[in-house]
């Protein structure tokens, strides 16, 4: 029988890998200005990314338990984490989406974007190594 306990356990690896895979291609994308499709690719993944980050927070936020003591100080942080993570991918996909709509090109706001990109990817990072942290350390299902 499916346990909702699980849920967020499966759906953890996806805005992981998306997040990081993504902004590897908008690093690229800065070093090879030439190659377009870099920079769409970070863009696409950053979207989906974002989906994915948006479901495993709540699934997160409705389907674990609360924990007390140290574990439940690390859960706390990983939550504080998944939170700004959220918050960060989705001023960074707007932000984004606004610069690829009105086609703008400023080299400046385009680092920018590299930039709050960049911070989500460490972001997304701190959240998972507390989150592994609770599973392996404290052997807690999230």
């Amino acid at each position: 029988m499916f346990d909702t306990s699980h849920l967020h356990p499966m759906l953890v690896h996806f805005p992981i890998a998306l997040v990081l895979f993504g902004f590897l291609f908008e690093l690229a994308s800065v070093f090879f200005k030439k190659e377009d499709w870099l920079s769409k690719t970070g863009f696409y993944l950053l979207m989906i990314g974002t989906l994915a980050a948006l479901v495993t927070w709540l699934s997160g936020f409705i389907f674990t338990s609360d924990m007390s003591g140290a574990a439940g100080r690390i859960r706390d942080t990983h939550m504080l984490f998944a939170t700004v993570t959220v918050g960060l991918l989705l001023i960074t996909t707007v932000f984004r989406i606004i610069l690829e709509i009105r086609k703008i090109q400023s080299a400046g706001l385009q680092w920018i974007g590299t930039a709050l990109y960049a911070l989500a990817a460490l972001c997304v990072t701190f959240t998972g190594f507390y989150g592994g942290t609770l599973v392996y350390s404290y052997m807690m299902p999230l």
